[in-house]
C-alpha cells in the first residue's frame, strides 16, 4: 500500500496529512487547487508532468476523478486543512467569490 500525504472521507472530502507536502488538487479540465499548512487557493503555476517530479518539489498530487479516489470529478469537495479548518471548493461556482469558502472553523 502505498503511504500519502492526505486520506478521502466518505464520498467527497479530502483531509490533508502531512505538513512538509503541499496537495495540488486536478479536478478534471477545472482550476488547480493547492493545500498547504497555512491555508488554500488557485494554483498558478505548472502542474508536474510526473509525481516524482512532484515529490521532489514537495508536492503530491491528488486527481479526484482517478479510479483510486473518488472515480468521478465532483462539482461540491470538501477539504480538511492543516489549519484546522474545513474548506468548501463548489466548482459551479468557479469564477465567483463563494469558489472556496470556509465551510467550517476549527474541525479538530
Amino acid at each position: 500500500m502505498i503511504e500519502r500525504n492526505f486520506i478521502t472521507s466518505g464520498r467527497n472530502t479530502v483531509i490533508h496529512k502531512v505538513k512538509k507536502f503541499d496537495l495540488l488538487i486536478i479536478n478534471g479540465e477545472k482550476p488547480v487547487i493547492i493545500i498547504s499548512h497555512r491555508g488554500i487557493g488557485i494554483y498558478k503555476g505548472e502542474i508536474p508532468a510526473k509525481r516524482s517530479i512532484a515529490k521532489k518539489a514537495y508536492q503530491d498530487i491528488v486527481d479526484i476523478s482517478s479510479a483510486e479516489l473518488f472515480g468521478e470529478e465532483k462539482t461540491l469537495l470538501f477539504v480538511q486543512a492543516l489549519d484546522g479548518i474545513e474548506y468548501k471548493i463548489d466548482y459551479s461556482k468557479e469564477d465567483t467569490s463563494s469558489f472556496i469558502k470556509i465551510h467550517q472553523n476549527h474541525y479538530m
